[in-house]
């Protein structure tokens, strides 16, 4: 039976829909806000959107314990419904001409919070919610809504902010309220976790981080994704300036051009679940990203006219594929991965895997001086193809189908050497 004709997940779909646009509409509508009527510095917006994303470096590890130590949607729920009080709070400030900057970076600051606990608690309550056999087809699922949040999120956020601050927030806010709602009517058991006394922190943390980096299949999947978002990192920054000052393109083509990632994603998405059972889940994920990433190498020989073809296909492309690679990977994730261990395996690759974020885009800047952009956009499309082998020189490359899961370990302990 289709996943669409099951209840329970329509209205786990419909929660993270709702809830992951409005997370990508925060991370556009705040910083845009910031600088229309905060009169923000340059500086300033660094913090701002530093505050939006370090939320994994500074409470990641600690969330994966805590969610492994509890239910998944309670936390969920919870993660929710203080998202929606954190921006009635932010709307009421802009509507009362009360909102200073400070205030404003600390709210965003414990938004990030309430979102890294409900990434991580959502990643891990999917196998519960529609079983490991189904996996592909939810994160295929799941994976389509987050595309689509990428590219519809920022757009409303554009539309709303016009509309004024507290539109824009309020409006996210009630996003979050129907989410809470959808997840509170989820009627699927989930089991009580393991709750015995004595349990440490320090000692849990560093058994999901030694589960994700001494297990082969992990470290291959983990190092393969955070050489792409390093490499990615390096390449953002430059991407506008590649289009805005080297070509001279008008801000409606670098809009439109732009977009197109999201549409790759959202092609990405529908046809992932397909490729997987064509091709095997394993084998899908590695030959997107071989057969896809390296046609970002074209991006630095775009150039105005017909030439912007040598940026948009490479940007359709690369989207279209890392879906695919993303739909894959998680779904190995979350099915080699024993339960117990669910919420700090998703917690100590996050850590990781977007913790390198910021290095790669201080580098990205570092290099476009000394290189150019051209030659730096180069250098980052080199690196983020080589993530690939990672997974090429695994034993992935062998298989087409997963191995079989793990037996669960008891909570805590030290994964067996291989």
């Amino acid at each position: 039976m289709s996943l669409l004709k099951d209840p329970q997940f329509r209205l786990f779909w419909g929660a993270q829909t709702v809830s992951m646009v409005g997370t990508n509409m925060g991370r556009t509508a705040i910083p845009l806000v910031a600088a229309t009527t905060l009169a923000t510095t340059p500086f300033q917006m660094g913090l701002l959107n530093a505050a939006q994303t370090a939320a994994f470096l500074i409470v990641g590890l600690p969330a994966g314990v805590l969610v492994d130590r509890a239910r998944r949607r309670p936390i969920m729920i919870v993660s929710d419904l203080l998202r929606a009080a954190l921006l009635l709070l932010i709307g009421l400030g802009f509507f009362l001409d009360r909102m200073s900057f400070a205030a404003l970076m600390v709210s965003t600051l414990f938004l990030g919070f309430a979102t890294a606990f409900f990434e991580i608690a959502y990643q891990s309550y999917i196998p519960v919610l529609v079983g490991r056999e189904r996996l592909v087809e939810g994160n295929a699922r799941l994976e389509s809504t987050s595309a689509v949040s990428r590219l519809l999120g920022p757009t409303l956020a554009g539309v709303l902010v016009t509309a004024g601050a507290t539109v824009a927030v309020c409006v996210q806010a009630v996003g979050h309220l129907f989410s809470a709602l959808q997840l509170s009517l989820i009627r699927t058991p989930e089991p009580v976790p393991d709750r015995s006394p004595g349990r440490r922190m320090g000692a849990e943390i560093k058994a999901g981080l030694r589960f994700v980096l001494s297990d082969p299949v992990f470290r291959a999947i983990t190092g393969s994704a955070a050489t792409y978002n390093f490499f990615y990192a390096m390449a953002t920054p430059l991407v506008m300036l590649l289009l805005v000052d080297e070509i001279g393109l008008s801000g409606t083509v670098v809009g439109a051009l732009m977009a197109v990632s999201g549409v790759g994603g959202v092609f990405g998405a529908a046809v992932a679940g397909r490729v997987a059972t064509r091709f095997g889940p394993v084998r899908a994920m590695w030959a997107a990203y071989l057969v896809t990433i390296p046609t970002s190498l074209l991006i630095p020989l775009a150039g105005d006219g017909w030439a912007t073809v040598l940026f948009a296909f490479p940007w359709f492309a690369t989207s279209f594929g890392i879906v695919v690679y993303n739909v894959g990977q998680v779904t190995i994730r979350q099915t080699l991965c024993p339960p117990d261990l669910l919420g700090r395996m998703n917690a100590s690759v996050r850590f990781l895997v977007w913790g390198i974020l910021p290095v790669g885009s201080v580098a990205g800047g570092a290099l476009g001086e000394w290189l150019g952009v051209r030659g730096a956009l180069f250098v980052a499309a080199a690196g983020m193809s080589s993530g690939v082998l990672w997974l090429l020189c695994s034993r992935l490359r062998t298989m087409r189908d997963l191995p079989a899961p793990q037996e669960p370990r008891p909570t805590g302990a030290t994964p067996a050497s291989k």
